[in-house]
């Protein structure tokens, strides 16, 4: 039977510090991806109300679950948020994911992208980009691939490729939940 494996999720600063850490997490098994996520060698994550833990140490419950989608290689991240009204896309533009052990990790270059429930598309956070440019001295590489990565996933939200397929998202997500040994694992928890 293919299990899925505990993570924890690390997000970083340019500079090495810690951003923000989801403390509970589940990587799907390869064997179970779309044969589309499973070409590009996606690492997908489901969770469901995750303690996540700022920098500063505070810790707080996420609202909602979550499938999450890294793709090797590709400058961002994004995270399907199951609401009650519909899947918002929050996509993180940051470095390619490095998974060692149970530990995901990348670096959180402020740059973010909302699709909301409605297809409706915003870039945000554009001045603390900029600001961070500056601050942490981003180098020439690091701004192309960024841009690079802006470019990739706004496109792939406006042609509605992977992973931007809500069935596909809720399938995930009811996989994960109606496997039998959901329950005990959420109580290890």
């Amino acid at each position: 039977m293919d299990t899925y494996r505990r993570c924890f999720i690390k997000s970083f600063k340019h500079d090495g510090h810690l951003h923000r850490q989801w403390q509970r997490n589940w990587l799907m098994p390869q064997s179970m991806l779309l044969p589309q996520h499973a070409e590009e060698n996606m690492l997908v994550l489901i969770n469901n109300q995750t303690p996540i833990t700022e920098a500063d140490g505070s810790t707080w419950v996420s609202r909602v679950p979550a499938v999450s989608f890294f793709i090797p290689t590709k400058w961002f991240n994004v995270v399907a948020m199951i609401e009650d009204y519909g899947i918002r896309y929050y996509c993180n533009l940051a470095s390619p994911p490095y998974l060692a052990g149970n530990v995901l990790t990348y670096i959180d270059y402020d740059l973010d992208v909302i699709r909301t429930t409605g297809g409706e598309l915003a870039v945000v956070d554009r001045d603390e980009y900029e600001r961070h440019k500056q601050e942490y001295r981003y180098p020439p590489v690091v701004d192309s691939k960024v841009n690079q990565g802006l470019r990739e996933v706004t496109q792939r939200i406006r042609s509605g490729k992977s992973p931007f397929e809500d069935q596909v998202v809720l399938d995930y997500y009811e996989a994960w939940t109606s496997r039998p040994d959901h329950e005990a694992e959420e109580d290890q928890a």
